[in-house]
């Protein structure tokens, strides 16, 4: 046999699998993937209007699928947006619905997208950040309807990019490589090699994932140096005229964009790019509170504020949605949706009937260029609870409210023609406040997990 009838052999040995696996998604439902940056900003990706930064990936995920101007998370911080994207629920009545207090988790009445998604028949896995239950408690995510978990359930632990530990579904996987203060693995980069293999496990049937990665939200390093955003390295832009911790920020931008393009050649090596629906997007606005400058990069573009506030800094996101054949390419919606809309859009993307009264609803006709019916009657957010300061903000068409404290006056902007929020309209537009305030009314629920004194 000639070398080259043996190369023609080889070939079609390693292919026929990849054939036999893109065979099987024909007529099987979509897998999807949900990627989510932990405080990116929708400035800092280059299809949102970056600059300086460069993320290729994402960029092409734009490219290849379409690109959401007026989406939102679930809040401005990180354990209610979370809770809000897994549940549906907004806000003003979500089980968890700030960072604090500590010990308020998801129960086991809360129906989550992992236990939707596994009545039709995924295979469901979840990575990095949690955030929604500690060890022991109901709300760890193989309780809420997750068949594999591994990364870090506390979201404070989170900020150690360096652990002695993670967890792996509900054992402790020991990170002897940083015992004794050494810097031997970087959570992202376990995070990605378990995404990796979590994908290859599950090849041959839907699956689900929720890659939530925790870059680059800020370290547990001091907050004054540039540890507070730490790297493996920064070698990518050490030739570059700006403060270290710039660098390392860059550097976690980077690595969140090589990633997706990791996820994205996987799929395609392994024929599951077609039947594959991909979201990239980010939990909240950029943090403010560390040496990190959100300013140097641009990272909120035109709008006001960040992580923690109720202007659209803080809670308007990028969104990137890729499906071959499903939705067209370079795509741009001003679609207005938030992430309690996931739920239900990954159950009819499932075939899946969605019954249960929740906030939110399908968004997949916009995503296959259908007519797609009003979705909400507004859209609310709070943040503050147990806090000094309880925010609220509320959405209705065209018009945004943000309240900044209880007692305050609600300011008011036409985001259509002022969606930096500049010019506060609430002198003008009498009937519009009135409006919006009942909407804030009827959307606030008290929970006795957050004891807090609504002032009149």
């Amino acid at each position: 046999m000639t070398d080259r009838y043996i190369k023609i052999l080889l070939g079609m040995i390693f292919l026929v699998p990849n054939l036999m696996v893109a065979q099987m998604q024909v007529n099987q439902k979509p897998n999807i993937v949900f990627i989510m940056a932990d405080d990116l900003g929708i400035g800092d990706i280059g299809c949102y209007g970056q600059e300086i930064l460069e993320t290729p990936h994402i960029d092409k995920l734009a490219q290849e699928g379409m690109r959401f101007t007026q989406a939102y998370a679930g809040s401005s911080v990180c354990a209610p947006s979370r809770s809000s994207l897994m549940t549906g629920m907004h806000n003003g009545h979500n089980r968890v619905r700030d960072n604090i207090p500590h010990g308020v988790f998801l129960l086991p009445d809360d129906l989550t997208v992992a236990e939707v998604l596994k009545q039709a028949g995924y295979k469901t896995g979840g990575i990095g950040k949690w955030g929604l239950g500690n060890p022991g408690s109901w709300g760890v995510p193989n309780y809420q309807g997750f068949d594999y978990y591994y990364g870090q359930l506390n979201q404070d632990q989170a900020h150690y990019y360096y652990p002695d530990y993670m967890w792996e579904n509900d054992k402790i996987d020991l990170l002897f490589e940083n015992r004794g203060e050494k810097k031997g693995a970087y959570t992202h980069n376990i995070f990605m090699d378990k995404a990796i293999n979590f994908i290859d496990d599950n090849k041959s049937n839907p699956f689900f994932l929720y890659l939530s990665l925790t870059l680059p939200h800020f370290s547990d390093y001091d907050e004054r140096t540039a540890d507070s955003h730490i790297v493996p390295s920064n070698a990518k832009y050490a030739s570059k005229d700006w403060p270290e911790v710039e660098k390392n920020y860059a550097t976690m931008v980077d690595m969140i964009d090589q990633s997706v393009g990791q996820i994205m050649e996987k799929l395609k090596q392994l024929g599951l790019d077609s039947n594959t629906i991909v979201f990239f997007t980010s939990d909240n606005g950029p943090n403010r509170s560390t040496l990190h400058d959100i300013d140097f990069f641009n990272s909120n573009g035109i709008y006001k504020g960040g992580k923690r506030d109720m202007y659209e800094g803080g809670i308007r996101i990028p969104m990137v949605v890729r499906w071959p054949d499903k939705i067209k390419a370079g795509t741009v919606s001003d679609q207005v949706w938030a992430f309690w809309d996931f739920l239900p859009t990954a159950a009819e993307m499932a075939g899946l009937p969605f019954e249960r009264e929740i906030d939110g609803v399908s968004v997949l006709p916009t995503l296959l260029g259908k007519e797609q019916s009003p979705l909400h009657k507004y859209l609310y957010w709070d943040y503050g609870h147990s806090r000094e300061i309880f925010m609220q903000a509320v959405r209705w068409n065209n018009w945004k409210g943000v309240r900044n404290g209880q007692g305050t006056e609600l300011e008011l902007y036409d985001l259509n023609v002022d969606p930096g929020e500049k010019n506060d309209l609430a002198s003008k537009e009498k009937d519009v406040l009135l409006k919006l305030e009942s909407f804030i009314k009827e959307a606030y629920v008290p929970s006795s997990d957050y004891p807090m004194k609504m002032k009149e």
